[in-house]
């Protein structure tokens, strides 16, 4: 009887050891890993009744903020977005039903007050009474400067990204199409569950922050990189010179390549930098190498995802290196950017920026603060440099070329800015169709001004979407976007 009585006993105590084991997994080991899914509707729901601070922008536009619901419902507030489809793919929504996104994800802890850091400055006030302990976020980004981005980037598809040279900071991030986060995040979960699933369906990712978490063929403005590499490896300088020609035929291959729509191009560095002709940075490209040429793009951060702090960026790439050396002809068309390059938008304006930099490229953010409730800072972002990919030397070579690009290159006919600030940029048109088919094509920019004291740098996308787009080319169509942001930008007081 004893015996079967300990057997017994053993078997609970199993029980209890493996249920315990169990209850640790879930609530202690995957913690954070559950409440960081979307589709976490427990998470949310123990917030939801609870005081959430806003998200507020660099001149001081609240983007998102908690009010009160109407009487008579179950729940006490309601999350609401005052400049609706302007900063959604920034702010993201915060929805009962269908979880949360960007920065009402990330910096959920701050905005409902649960920090380390917020719970000890928070102690006495609670213990006063008050029982709001909610803090907010405080934006790198302006909404004058997004504004002015979305009206003249208008509704083609496409984005624009603004950055502060000198902080990383993103000062205006715009993409087309968005959305309005407010009916994702009403309290009819029903509709808004609705609109959430006709989104996810809707042509051009509205969803998606396009800026960041998608990645388009560069064309041209690759060369700024193609360059860069070659300058640091010592295979070109200011007098390198290339002769004209209208066709290359790299080796392994009987297949030329032509610079765009055919021309006759060549000179020293500068001038075929200025005019962006194909064949020279192809025969660059060879004259590098592989590896060196591989090496060199990863110097610039291809191949990582960007250390942005929002959710989920994506990473820009050169495409498939296994057989480089034996595939030649594709090196010398990635060369110009064409082939399996692709850059990320805001990828390309950190280029740009590195650039006015000296070379240093720094890590982008569009959370300049985290304050409590009472306004005081818990965190505030300090720049930090996350790639070093040329020389202060490089640097100033590619601010002279880039400059070349705006008074007398492919940027001349519409880049000039207001009261004549020197401006450095370099255009691109990515051809994403093949020989013979329809015309289609991305537009690019990217720039930076002034060029000889740079504030901010910017970078332009035009999707190939339709025929006006596909037909025209970086400078004529991007160029306007960029002067009208830049303009703005460099008008902000310093």
């Amino acid at each position: 009887m004893n015996r079967q009585v300990r057997q017994l006993a053993a078997a609970f105590m199993a029980l209890y050891i493996g249920l315990f084991a169990a209850l640790n997994w879930w609530q202690v080991e995957r913690k954070e890993e559950l409440d960081a899914k979307v589709d976490n509707k427990r998470a949310i729901v123990r917030e939801f009744n609870q005081p959430r601070g806003p998200i507020v922008t660099a001149d001081g536009v609240t983007v998102a903020e908690s009010v009160t619901a109407p009487a008579g419902g179950e729940y006490d507030y309601q999350r609401r977005y005052p400049t609706a489809d302007l900063f959604a793919n920034v702010t993201g929504y915060y929805s009962l039903g269908n979880g949360s996104t960007q920065i009402e994800k990330e910096y959920s802890d701050v905005l409902i007050g649960t920090t380390g850091a917020q719970r000890v400055l928070g102690l006495g006030e609670l213990i006063g009474g008050r029982g709001d302990n909610s803090g907010s976020v405080r934006l790198s980004m302006r909404a004058d400067l997004q504004q002015v981005a979305k009206d003249a980037l208008g509704e083609r598809e496409g984005t624009v990204v603004v950055l502060d040279v000198e902080t990383g900071g993103v000062a205006a991030m715009w993409s087309y199409p968005s959305y309005d986060p407010n009916p994702v995040s009403a309290l009819d979960f029903g509709a808004a569950s609705n609109v959430l699933e006709f989104l996810q369906e809707a042509p051009g990712d509205p969803l998606l922050a396009n800026a960041y978490q998608q990645r388009y063929m560069p064309g041209s403005t690759f060369k700024v990189i193609t360059t860069g590499v070659a300058l640091e490896a010592g295979v070109i300088n200011t007098q390198t010179a290339f002769p004209v020609e209208t066709t290359y035929v790299p080796p392994l291959t009987d297949n030329p390549i032509q610079n765009f729509e055919g021309t006759s191009c060549g000179g020293v560095l500068p001038d075929v930098f200025a005019r962006s002709c194909n064949i020279p940075f192809a025969k660059t490209a060879i004259e590098i190498g592989p590896e060196r040429m591989v090496a060199g793009v990863q110097e610039w951060g291809i191949g990582e995802e960007l250390p942005i702090d929002m959710p989920r960026p994506v990473a820009s790439t050169f495409g498939s290196t296994d057989n480089l050396d034996r595939e030649l002809p594709l090196l010398a068309i990635r060369g110009f950017g064409q082939n399996e390059v692709q850059l990320v938008p805001l990828h390309m304006a950190m280029i740009a920026a590195t650039v006015a930099n000296g070379g240093e490229m720094l890590e982008p953010h569009v959370v300049d603060a985290e304050l409590d409730h009472s306004g005081r800072v818990l965190d505030r972002h300090e720049p930090k440099v996350w790639k070093r990919p040329i020389g202060p030397e490089t640097a100033l070579l590619l601010n002279s070329f880039m400059q070349g690009v705006a008074t007398r290159g492919t940027a001349s006919c519409c880049l000039a800015l207001a009261g004549g600030v020197p401006v450095a940029a370099k255009t691109g048109t990515a051809q994403l169709n093949d020989p013979g088919q329809p015309q289609r094509s991305h537009a690019w920019i990217m720039a930076f001004a002034p060029a000889d004291q740079p504030r901010y740098a910017v970078a332009v996308m035009l999707k190939g979407t339709n025929a006006e787009i596909s037909a025209g080319t970086g400078g004529r169509l991007a160029g306007p976007i960029a002067k009208t942001v830049l303009d703005a930008a460099l008008a902000i007081p310093e």
